[in-house]
């Protein structure tokens, strides 16, 4: 029994065939290396959590077809196979690009007799996904922050554990009122070519999801080397995640198209959320507000407190502030909003540090 490539004369279409039964399991869905879909192309990002490997663009139309809402969490999704060469002993090899995993070992082949269905060993991992999801164009506006959200660290009320978002901020005047200040399960940046982002000049489309926005931000609280290297074969930038994001390293796996061939000079985790925060670098200064508040004088009100962390993107001119964050009601009303570089607690000052520690560990990753 062997899968056999052909093309579809009619659609153009490259199918995947069980040659001994001489019938259709799949559709072999072609690689590309442009980030930016053509005008008028859905877009759809999806991510499942405790991965090594991140491929978040959704290429495959059929594939979207899938998604019966705008937004699902711990779904299961079809696989999308591409060829990925061959094992060391000859046999083809396929890589799933929405699981993250090859197939064509004996396993796979003995799973594939048994059911007729031509699915990778990963198919039942649960995944999340956002169709359209909510861009901003980074040059359209003032300022802009993107920011990983994170269970508060301290809270009058209970706080759950729960899965990153995304948080963005819009201003479309430096002193003005923020238009957008609001998390989301995922987003899309864009901003205009001049300058660049890759090496090929393509329009630049950055997405943005819960696992690639928090091993960002937890490698640049711990000073890890970061860096940014596409495939050579298919020109898709390489996206480190779980273990993969928390030590450096040379070589490097394409969750696009499912080789292992590529290798940076030095040893790096590798992310698209780097050049894309080295953009706006000039802009990223961080101080520590002059600002001090003692929640002890807040008797009766309930308050949540979170660390500051670095933002992903930062474009205002002016710093970002990096303290604590601190939010006090007074029934329904808010009379605090602010953040400080110090925060008095029970007679004793709040640590960052330790506050973020917190956060971190109540993430769902």
């Amino acid at each position: 029994m062997s899968i056999e490539r052909r093309v579809n004369p009619a659609s153009g279409a490259v199918e995947l065939w069980w040659t001994e039964a001489n019938r259709k399991v799949a559709e072999e869905h072609q690689m590309s290396s442009v980030l930016e879909p053509a005008e008028g192309d859905q877009v759809a990002v999806c991510w499942a959590n405790g991965r090594t490997l991140g491929n978040i663009r959704v290429h495959s139309p059929s594939r979207q077809d899938h998604f019966s809402a705008h937004r699902g969490e711990n779904v299961n999704l079809p696989c999308d196979f591409v060829y990925a060469g061959k094992y060391r002993h000859g046999a083809d090899r396929w890589w799933c690009r929405t699981h993250q995993s090859h197939w064509g070992v004996r396993a796979d082949i003995l799973a594939l007799q048994a059911s007729g269905v031509f699915r990778c060993s990963a198919s039942g991992q649960p995944m999340n996904y956002v169709v359209d999801p909510f861009t901003v164009n980074l040059n359209d506006h003032a300022e802009v922050g993107v920011w990983c959200s994170l269970p508060a660290a301290l809270a009058t009320a209970e706080i759950k554990p729960r899965p990153p978002k995304i948080h963005v901020h819009v201003r479309d005047a430096p002193t003005a009122d923020k238009r957008i200040d609001r998390d989301f399960p995922a987003i899309s940046a864009i901003y205009s070519q001049e300058g660049g982002l890759f090496s090929d000049g393509q329009p630049i489309r950055v997405d943005i999801t819960p696992p690639a926005a928090f091993d960002f931000v937890c490698a640049l609280e711990t000073g890890r080397e970061l860096g940014c290297i596409s495939c050579p074969r298919c020109g898709h930038p390489h996206l480190d995640l779980g273990d993969f994001g928390k030590t450096p390293h040379r070589k490097h796996f394409c969750a696009n198209c499912g080789r292992d061939s590529t290798w940076s000079k030095d040893p790096i985790i590798s992310t698209p959320l780097k050049p894309l925060h080295d953009r706006y670098s000039s802009h990223l200064t961080c101080v520590m507000p002059d600002r001090s508040l003692n929640l002890d004088d807040y008797t009766g009100c309930s308050y949540t407190i979170w660390a500051s962390t670095p933002a992903i993107v930062w474009t205002a001119a002016r710093p970002q502030e990096y303290g604590i964050h601190v939010h006090v009601h007074r029934g329904m009303e808010r009379i605090v909003d602010e953040t400080f570089g110090e925060v008095i607690l029970d007679g004793k000052p709040l640590v960052r540090e330790d506050l973020l520690q917190r956060m971190i560990e109540r993430a769902v990753v």
